[in-house]
């Protein structure tokens, strides 16, 4: 039983850290149904898991539909990152961007880019739900910018690249972008089909089943 604890407590810090500040229910690598989502590798979350791409730097997109398990992953691999001893931040994508606003009106974007920029690994959340405008977007890419080869940037996306100018709605901007986000990166497509929502499908058809017998 002491055992027990002493193998959690790593675990419970990290995921508390990662938590902090934010309504984030914990994810675990472990956790994640591989089998209801074949379109992602198994072999490729584990060796992630590793946290090799955070030491070298590299940044991370998840990309695919809603329920396809983005923000599972984001989250988990942030916790995996956490408990390696990296300095992570997670954040809603809207959230981020009130928050660059705000630093910009408040005279204050130079401190908070920086702050930001100490961070080992910044995992942002639901990229892709909004349209920004041109100044918005042009804050988002001083922080990108200012990560770039230095430390690692994650994001997770519902939209493909190529949806991403309904985001970034600047051509060249949307490009330089995706281009900070993906050079010497790694992508992971979680696909199209929700496997939330086949999960509630069977247990409807496996609740009307038990009903029925």
């Amino acid at each position: 039983m002491q055992q027990e604890s002493v193998t959690a407590s790593p675990r419970a810090h990290a995921v508390q850290r990662l938590t902090r500040n934010c309504a984030l229910v914990a994810k675990d690598v472990r956790t994640f149904d591989f089998d209801a989502n074949p379109n992602v590798d198994p072999a490729v979350i584990n060796t992630l898991a590793t946290c090799d791409w955070l030491r070298k730097h590299q940044p991370l997109c998840l990309i695919g539909d809603s329920g396809t398990g983005k923000s599972h992953l984001l989250i988990a691999l942030g916790t995996e990152a956490a408990m390696a001893g990296f300095k992570v931040k997670y954040t809603l994508a809207a959230k981020l961007v009130n928050e660059l606003v705000e630093a910009a009106d408040e005279k204050a974007l130079t401190k908070t880019i920086a702050r930001l920029g100490r961070v080992d690994l910044l995992c942002i959340d639901e990229l892709g739900y909004m349209e920004l405008d041109r100044h918005v977007a042009e804050l988002l890419f001083q922080v990108l910018t200012e990560r770039e080869e230095t430390n690692s940037v994650a994001i997770a996306s519902n939209e493909s690249f190529s949806g991403w100018t309904k985001t970034f709605t600047e051509p060249r901007l949307c490009a330089a972008i995706v281009d900070r986000l993906t050079y010497g990166g790694n992508i992971i497509e979680t696909g199209t089909e929700s496997y939330r929502l086949a999960q509630t499908r069977a247990q409807a058809e496996a609740a009307a089943s038990k009903a029925v017998g």
